[in-house]
């Protein structure tokens, strides 16, 4: 591309004027290094962008670099937090558990001194007879009674 500056308008009229006056000859040699001369600045031009591209690559590369860490860091940190807080919650399991079973044991213990064996249920010799019934005689009076919790209800 060629600037609006006159000295270069200038100088390419020069050229173009010397180009159609000179020997055949010549022409192909100015031809030929013309060629060179465009292919070398076409490669220096492409050689710079693909270097500056390749620098861009390395920029963005590093940046992702430091964003994958910080992410990672982040990530991990999190995953930490959910496995304490996952721990805490199965250890208040175990121990709710825990203690639901002793419940339950303590229970079957209970119920188990409850129920009664063959040697302890009540044989005709302890049936009550017709002697050993209270009579009117050993019913209690207002007078023996010490406090209303010591009467027995009736039923």
């Amino acid at each position: 591309m060629m600037s609006n500056s006159p000295i270069k308008k200038t100088a390419g009229k020069l050229a173009k004027t010397a180009v159609e006056k000179a020997p055949d000859e010549w022409k192909e040699k100015i031809k030929e290094e013309a060629k060179e001369k465009s292919v070398e600045k076409i490669e220096n031009k492409v050689q710079d962008k693909v270097t500056q591209a390749s620098n861009n690559l390395a920029e963005v590369k590093e940046e992702n670099a430091e964003k994958v860490q910080g992410s990672a860091e982040s990530a991990k940190e999190k995953t930490q937090d959910a496995l304490l807080t996952l721990k805490e919650k199965l250890k208040k399991a175990k121990e709710a558990g825990e203690e639901f079973q002793e419940k339950i044991s303590s229970n079957d213990e209970q119920k188990g001194s409850k129920v009664k064996g063959a040697h302890q249920i009540k044989g005709v010799s302890s049936i009550k007879s017709a002697t050993t019934i209270k009579g009117p005689a050993n019913v209690k009076k207002s007078s023996d009674v010490k406090s209303i919790t010591s009467i027995k209800k009736i039923g």
